[in-house]
């Protein structure tokens, strides 16, 4: 809950800072609060992202765990903001800001509420072919551990969980300009299918 959202409920600020101290709420940063939970998971970690950066989209890697097209836990929270955007200073939660063309970055977009946050996360089609586009990118400021390998993997998951089709990969691959690598992956996964 934003500070902000307090006062609109009229809980002043020495009473926040009240709870605060008590241990029945806990701030999360500055101006951002929840209530305290041993048991923080990655969802409510989503949730509290997109209070802070609230016109960020959940991508990479931290999309795939979303999506269960992984079974690795992502080291930190991506988000991608439009190339325009204003870039977020976050030193609460382990959040990394990537920049996303304005050309692809409003496309593939589902919103889930998650603890009654609405939360922008690109779906799996999308997620697949951003995996593909910053994989053959230099990796010298992409810190994560996805790669091309990652990348093909993510693509079959999807596409034997029906999470997403080939059409649709192809669409957001052609659409980013690198439908010429992701073209052999993809048909030799439907061909083996």
């Amino acid at each position: 809950m934003r500070a902000s959202e307090f006062r609109a409920e009229g809980v002043t600020g020495a009473t926040v800072k009240r709870l605060v101290s008590s241990g029945q709420v806990e701030k999360v940063a500055r101006g951002l609060y929840s209530l305290p939970d041993p048991a923080t998971d990655f969802r409510h970690t989503l949730g509290a992202s997109a209070k802070l950066v609230p016109n960020g989209v959940v991508c990479l890697d931290t999309a795939l765990s979303f999506h269960d097209l992984t079974d690795r836990m992502p080291r930190q929270i991506w988000l991608a903001i439009s190339a325009r955007d204003w870039r977020p200073i976050i030193h609460a939660l382990p959040v990394a800001i990537i920049r996303f063309n304005d050309r692809v970055f409003s496309e593939g977009i589902e919103t889930h509420e998650i603890d009654r946050v609405p939360v922008r996360i690109y779906g799996p089609a999308k997620t697949v072919s951003d995996l593909f586009f910053h994989g053959l990118r230099q990796k010298r400021w992409y810190e994560s551990d996805i790669g091309v390998a990652e990348a093909v993997q993510a693509m079959k998951e999807a596409l034997n969980r029906r999470k997403a089709t080939p059409a649709e990969i192809a669409g957001y691959a052609e659409r980013a300009g690198i439908w010429d690598s992701v073209r052999p992956y993809l048909e030799a996964l439907v061909a083996n299918s």
